[in-house]
């Protein structure tokens, strides 16, 4: 799949939920491999940071990013909204320290985004796959997020509260396309006996009973009320009985769970990466959620290239013979078996190293290791196939090496591995000379990397 940006701009005005001031945001395309960033136009040099989970500085009551001195919270729902309609490159301008309020949900941001459209840009899309099962806990709260392994990306949300009006609750997102429709709508919600200690923390200053749900769950004389409604600028309620006192009735019955959900999918956003996973997450907050994004994002870091999934029961884009009317090597130099995946712009090959390849004989007799060189070259050869697919009958052509740099290798490959080699143009193909850079990798570990210029040739 290809990265989208959005089809055109759009802006949303309103309070912010912290600082009662009144904000404007724009929202616009971006280019290929951007991701989200936010710019305070409002700060001298207009400075810009990315929201990425590295740059979360604070998670009261929200997601904070920062760049030094400059901040920028409320995030959560917008990026929610970007993410789940698909979204990779967003520009988002801020004139404030945060993202407006709105009503305190994420459906004004969605309702735009289906309004302007998204474009088709030309990268691949670059999914986070979960391969095995990550578990995060914070042991002060009892919350727990659990990832496990999936062809595509769901979210089910589990919250508990010692609460009369809310106590247990269960969401689920099995399909981003059900995001706007069940999902975006769903606001932030507060408990009454909370609303007087957020004051006093500076906080919820923009807060009222249109831009999030208010929970009044245990027993409070008339004159607290009031004293909570004149803290927060509003007209004072009478209020008799225990339950939920917004100006708007709930929008679902789990509204609360489904705000948790919708939190959830705004700061997994953070990895920088659309994900290939399913999210069971157990009481979850802003603290928890963006730990699970840091550690994503640690991986992220330690290994940009992230290993292709490889699943040897899936039939092969490309099998040995097609491989062969390909390529003009054969035995014993051909040293590909089969391509699994390949798009316009990166190709993946499997070689599957045996104890009967006649190198071993030599290197070495006592401890057989597959030299180095020969890596490299099964990566060039993936990456003859991806530049023979784009000319009109590729047999007639062959590519030649012309140079190889930054050669790398990290782990020995032996009998029995099975090396799967990732191969990408590093800029345009030009006047026949293609410059890429190849990865090799047994399982998720890396073992071989390197760049390389080629030149495809038609054969006389």
């Amino acid at each position: 799949m290809k990265q989208l940006t959005l089809n055109g701009e759009f802006t949303v005005k309103g309070k912010g939920l912290h600082t009662g001031l009144e904000i404007e945001a724009t929202f616009l395309p971006a280019g290929e491999n951007h991701g989200y960033k936010i710019q305070r136009t409002d700060l001298e040099g207009e400075p810009v940071i990315d929201a990425l989970a590295e740059n979360v500085t604070d998670t009261a009551r929200g997601t904070v990013l920062a760049r030094g001195d400059v901040k920028v919270s409320t995030v959560e729902h917008a990026l929610a909204a970007l993410y789940a309609a698909g979204v990779d490159n967003c520009l988002i301008r801020v004139n404030g320290p945060e993202i407006p309020i709105l009503d305190g949900s994420a459906r004004v941001f969605s309702q735009e985004i289906d309004r302007v459209g998204l474009q088709e840009q030309t990268a691949d899309k670059n999914y986070y796959v979960v391969k095995r099962k990550i578990e995060v806990r914070d042991p002060e709260t009892g919350a727990h997020l659990t990832v496990l392994p999936d062809s595509d990306f769901s979210v089910d949300v589990m919250i508990s509260y010692d609460s009369p009006v809310l106590a247990n609750q269960f969401a689920r997102l099995e399909n981003m396309a059900d995001f706007e429709q069940e999902i975006s709508g769903s606001r932030t919600f507060v408990f009454v006996r909370e609303i007087e200690p957020l004051l006093n923390a500076n906080l919820i200053k923009g807060g009222d009973l249109d831009n999030a749900i208010v929970i009044y769950d245990r027993k409070m004389e008339q004159s607290t009320l009031d004293h909570i409604s004149d803290l927060m600028g509003i007209e004072h309620k009478k209020v008799d009985q225990l339950g939920y006192i917004n100006n708007r009735p709930l929008e679902f019955e789990n509204e609360p769970a489904r705000h948790k959900l919708l939190d959830v999918l705004g700061d997994t956003s953070l990895i920088g990466r659309p994900l290939k996973g399913r999210i069971i997450a157990c009481r979850p907050g802003h603290k928890i959620n963006t730990t699970f994004a840091k550690q994503i994002r640690k991986e992220i870091q330690r290994q940009e290239l992230q290993a292709p999934s490889y699943n040897p029961s899936h039939a092969p884009v490309m099998d040995i013979n097609t491989i062969r009317e390909h390529l003009p090597h054969r035995y014993p130099m051909l040293l590909v078996d089969k391509i699994i995946d390949r798009g316009e712009t990166f190709i993946v090959g499997i070689k599957n190293v045996t104890a009967n390849e006649p190198f071993f004989q030599g290197h070495f007799p006592q401890e057989p290791v597959m030299p180095g060189v020969l890596m490299v070259e099964a990566m060039a050869q993936t990456g003859g196939l991806l530049v023979l697919g784009t000319v009109e009958d590729p047999e007639k052509y062959s590519t030649y090496f012309m140079k190889i740099d930054n050669v790398k290798f990290r782990q020995k490959v032996v009998p029995g591995d099975t090396l799967i080699f990732h191969v990408s143009f590093m800029s345009p193909l030009r006047r026949g000379c293609a410059l890429m850079k190849g990865v090799a990798f047994v399982g998720d570990k890396v073992v071989c990397e390197c760049e390389f210029m080629a030149q495809v040739v038609k054969n006389k």
